[in-house]
């Protein structure tokens, strides 16, 4: 399993992280399975979040066996001070552990969301606070949407985030807006040594009115390997970029293991015509028009 330095954290961090968005909607049995996959293959690290479902407590009959070896994420939809705080030791009783390696303001992804969060009394200075406190290593930032990028280099300028983790996928960088607002986003990470990591790597776009969702994803996601493949080896070929968290459904995440461990048999130019050719290719946050 390919590993990357988790920017000044010194973690040497799988570069595919275990998503846990929809773990919660699996059994037990599932979610066994699903982490006993994970670590067969050399994933150590570990993002999941308070507001998904039940997947802390899916995630907490594991900890005491592989806390030691994993790099374990979670975070905080929270704005208030005093609510995020709450939330956070939420978490570390339900994953059944006494700190975090990474705690993250989650869905911060415009500067009204980011003004709530940073303003006095907001959720960061619960995190700050946890922080001193010591059940929490590191802080970051996470955040979904177009904005995403401009928002989460104002939040570098107020504070010295550990890690940043927005979208990233080929539609999404052929935006010309999204692009230059992510490479200035990238190039102020690196001078910080903010790890950047990515998400919505293999998203194809909203699901469709009426469409039979055959995956627990809020987008659509790609299934056909050769796709994933491309979509894999877009977002990695960024050596800015540390790690991506894989799609949430438990049925892909093997699929996305794969691409993983045979990145670098597919070269750029391959993968540019694979991910050019895709009719219906769009934005998961709804933009209007289409590559293909």
């Amino acid at each position: 399993m390919l590993q990357r330095e988790t920017g000044r954290l010194g973690h040497q961090s799988s570069v595919v992280m275990f998503g846990a968005a929809s773990l919660g909607n699996v059994t037990q049995q599932e979610a066994d399975d699903s982490i006993a996959f994970a670590r067969a293959h050399g994933v150590n690290h570990f993002d999941t979040a308070a507001s998904y479902g039940d997947a802390e407590l899916r995630m907490g009959p594991w900890m005491p066996k592989i806390r030691d070896e994993i790099f374990l994420a979670t975070k905080t939809g929270e704005r208030s001070k005093s609510k995020a705080k709450e939330q956070i030791y939420r978490s570390l009783e339900r994953l059944q552990v006494d700190s975090v390696d990474l705690i993250q303001l989650h869905a911060v992804g415009t500067i009204e969301e980011l003004d709530k969060c940073t303003e006095s009394g907001g959720a960061l200075e619960a995190l700050l606070e946890a922080k001193d406190e010591g059940v929490v290593k590191a802080i970051g930032i996470t955040g979904h949407g177009h904005l995403a990028p401009m928002t989460h280099l104002e939040a570098l300028r107020r504070y010295s985030f550990d890690t940043v983790l927005l979208p990233l996928n080929y539609y999404l960088y052929s935006l010309p807006e999204y692009k230059t607002a992510f490479d200035q986003l990238l190039e102020q990470a690196s001078k910080e040594q903010t790890a950047v990591r990515v998400i919505k790597a293999i998203a194809k776009g909203p699901w469709a009115e009426g469409q039979q969702r055959d995956y627990a994803t809020w987008y659509e996601p790609f299934a056909e390997q050769q796709v994933i493949d491309a979509c894999v080896h877009f977002v990695l070929s960024f050596q800015g970029i540390s790690g991506f968290a894989s799609a949430g459904d438990v049925h892909l995440f093997p699929k996305i293991v794969d691409a993983v461990e045979r990145y670098g048999s597919m070269t750029d130019e391959e993968a540019q015509r694979i991910l050019q050719g895709i009719s219906g290719y769009s934005s998961p946050f709804g933009a209007p028009t289409s590559i293909a």
